[in-house]
């Protein structure tokens, strides 16, 4: 258990939290920030949320640097983003920040590209999430930060910024998906 997989179990710690902070109005009033109006347990699930995700730039670097990458970490990794993703998503739906048919479309696609893994993990391979899949992460990531922060400063100049990175993030997570299943196609055709 290296420090890389311990920031990467803490992205999986922290996602609790966020869903508290999210769902509960703690009376905590609201806030005005660049022209979007928002409660104050939006703002601050919405910095508990930019901070787990950002925890998966540092464990990487951080093995990546040191060279403490691990099956393990491979592994986890993509699961934790996974987990903390599809949580914000769920959320966004239950705020009406998000259409329920876009999110049920990106958690398929993870629930789909994580059997697959699973797959590949009893034939004796574990692959790291390859570029593609990196940018449908942050992607996600944007669209997710800037629903939860109310469109924060695209609100004054009336650009649904939140709405369009969900898009985009809908894009690449078809295309990265598509990517997924057909550079590791032989497993299922050679399956039995």
């Amino acid at each position: 258990m290296n420090i890389p997989n311990k920031i990467t179990i803490s992205r999986i710690l922290l996602i609790p939290f966020f869903v508290i902070v999210m769902m509960f109005d703690f009376g905590w009033g609201t806030l005005s920030l660049f022209g979007a109006e928002m409660p104050i347990h939006h703002f601050i699930g919405a910095l508990i949320f930019i901070f787990a995700s950002t925890t998966d730039w540092v464990d990487g670097y951080y093995a990546r640097k040191y060279n403490l990458v691990t099956t393990f970490g491979k592994f986890l990794d993509p699961l934790a983003d996974k987990l903390l993703v599809s949580a914000a998503f769920i959320l966004m739906v239950e705020l009406k920040m998000a259409p329920a048919w876009v999110i049920i479309i990106i958690i398929s696609r993870e629930f789909a590209v994580t059997g697959l893994r699973l797959i590949l993990a009893g034939g004796g391979e574990v692959v790291a999430a390859n570029q593609l899949g990196k940018i449908k992460t942050w992607a996600q990531i944007v669209a997710i930060a800037a629903a939860l922060l109310h469109n924060t400063i695209f609100t004054l100049v009336g650009i649904p910024f939140h709405t369009i990175m969900l898009y985009v993030a809908l894009f690449f997570t078809l295309w990265s998906g598509w990517d997924y299943f057909y550079l590791n196609r032989r497993v299922l055709l050679e399956s039995k």
